[in-house]
């Protein structure tokens, strides 16, 4: 039986998602919790996304094959585990289902305080910055960013994996927050993201917002394909995972076929 998870965590006290010898991660403390309740000796989740230390998440989601599945587990998960990763859903998947493969997209939002009034009690979710930033223009030069692109100068290299995504929507905008009337908030959808891409694009983007950087010259950065020292990455803590979205159900295989062939001859 597969099992749909869906998640939110505060990332501050893990060592980001995937599984580490002595260090606590979501993975880990998921599949502990899991092998507790379940009493099985070992289960093995598989993630839609895997989020960096540090980096929260409000919307994200996994799936797990096991033998059954009684009633009140997700209960029982949210009593073993620590306050700070729940699981906000979780139940049978639909046929097809695979929460990595099957993924149409994932959605991030950073957030950044450029006012001096944020809520001190909102800090561990947003990047503080003491000076005033243009969030017009970082809107307009995001828009250079949209579309397939071999995003490399805004990734870390992995060995053999290709920096190839495709970027659906890309906006910044103050919105009214009760936390901070200026809050900037950065929300970016692509069908998928490689290693610290979201914060060297927000990173690039504060650059845009200082003058440092104009909308040609971020759009130079892209097209060299190589990383620049014009930027620096946005810290981890502004961060968070919002959504994933997934197709109908009776498309959830092909996707999952289609995204394993792409992925197959790119990593």
């Amino acid at each position: 039986m597969r099992i749909r998870l869906d998640l939110a965590y505060d990332g501050a006290e893990f060592s980001g998602w995937a599984k580490q010898p002595g260090r606590r991660t979501v993975q880990g403390d998921l599949e502990a919790a899991l092998e507790q309740v379940l009493r099985v000796s070992e289960a093995r989740v598989v993630v839609a996304g895997r989020t960096d230390t540090g980096v929260h998440a409000l919307g994200q989601v996994c799936h797990v094959d096991v033998e059954q599945w009684p009633d009140q587990t997700q209960r029982r998960l949210n009593a073993v585990l620590a306050d700070d990763v729940r699981i906000r859903a979780a139940g049978p998947a639909p046929d097809g289902f695979d929460a990595r493969f099957s993924a149409l997209s994932r959605q991030y939002v950073y957030l950044i305080s450029d006012s001096g009034l944020l809520d001190p009690r909102a800090r561990g979710g947003v990047w503080v910055w003491r000076r005033g930033l243009d969030s017009e223009s970082m809107h307009d030069a995001a828009q250079r960013l949209i579309g397939e692109h071999d995003f490399a100068a805004f990734c870390k290299a992995r060995p053999g994996a290709s920096s190839v995504r495709t970027v659906l929507e890309l906006g910044v905008e103050r919105r009214n927050d009760p936390r901070d009337p200026r809050l900037i908030e950065v929300a970016i959808r692509a069908d998928a993201f490689c290693h610290s891409m979201v914060r060297s694009i927000v990173g690039a983007l504060l650059a845009v917002g200082e003058g440092r950087l104009d909308g040609d010259e971020l759009a130079g950065i892209l097209q060299a394909a190589q990383r620049v020292p014009r930027f620096t990455i946005a810290p981890a803590h502004g961060l968070a995972l919002v959504e994933v979205a997934y197709p109908p159900d009776q498309e959830l295989a092909s996707q999952a076929q289609r995204a394993r062939r792409f992925r197959g001859r790119s990593t």
